[in-house]
């Protein structure tokens, strides 16, 4: 019987911001997230009307993993999000980031990640580090103000009337990102940030809602 594949473990948010911060120059920090499965909706008009963060239905499958130094952006496009697909966006990722550097994947805690499809992967590639971020803590991915960006800033914007335009509105940006980086800057370190967030939910447990 083949070994029993160990559990990978979630990251702590201190380690997970910590990483983003400081990464070395041997090193890469890639925060990946996938996203946008596109639904069915008409809103006016004969023809399909298709914008915005949406869930739940086939259709175009975004995977990115974007760059915490560089602000450069990695996509792949699937119609299926498993494990087999995010299998060979890793693959992606590997052929796109060659050897020496060391990578370290930043994502959600999905079982997607942890198949042992994927824990054979990781065996065979061993400069690959998957932190996994913690339930309720997908804001310290910085792959979530990307997403948040290509959805305030093309996709709201456009009327896409079939799942291809769609998808080349996402390509697009994705280029446009590329053509002109810019990395999201955490301004203050990272015990400052948790105790931001702390004090926050101090705050919203004693408001009486």
């Amino acid at each position: 019987m083949p070994a029993r594949v160990q559990p990978l473990p979630v990251t702590s948010n201190l380690s997970i911001i910590s990483a983003t911060l400081n990464p070395s120059k041997a090193e890469a920090v890639l925060t990946n997230h996938s996203a946008y499965s596109l639904p069915d909706c008409r809103l006016g008009g004969a023809a399909p009307r298709l914008a915005g963060r949406c869930w739940g239905r086939p259709g175009v499958g975004v995977f990115a993993a974007f760059n915490a130094t560089s602000g450069k952006v990695i996509g792949a496009f699937h119609q299926r999000q498993r494990a087999r697909e995010f299998r060979k966006f890793l693959t992606t990722i590997d052929t796109r980031v060659p050897p020496p550097l060391i990578m370290h994947l930043i994502l959600n805690n999905s079982s997607t990640h942890k198949t042992p499809a994927i824990h054979r992967w990781l065996a065979r590639h061993p400069r690959f580090h998957l932190h996994f971020t913690p339930t309720g803590a997908s804001w310290i991915n910085l792959v979530e103000r990307w997403f948040a960006a290509l959805t305030e800033k093309q996709l709201r914007r456009g009327v896409h009337r079939s799942t291809r335009e769609f998808e080349l509105a996402i390509r697009r940006y994705v280029d446009v990102t590329n053509a002109h980086p810019k990395p999201f800057v955490w301004t203050k370190t990272a015990d400052e940030i948790l105790a931001s967030v702390a004090r926050f939910c101090q705050r919203i447990s004693n408001s009486g809602h």
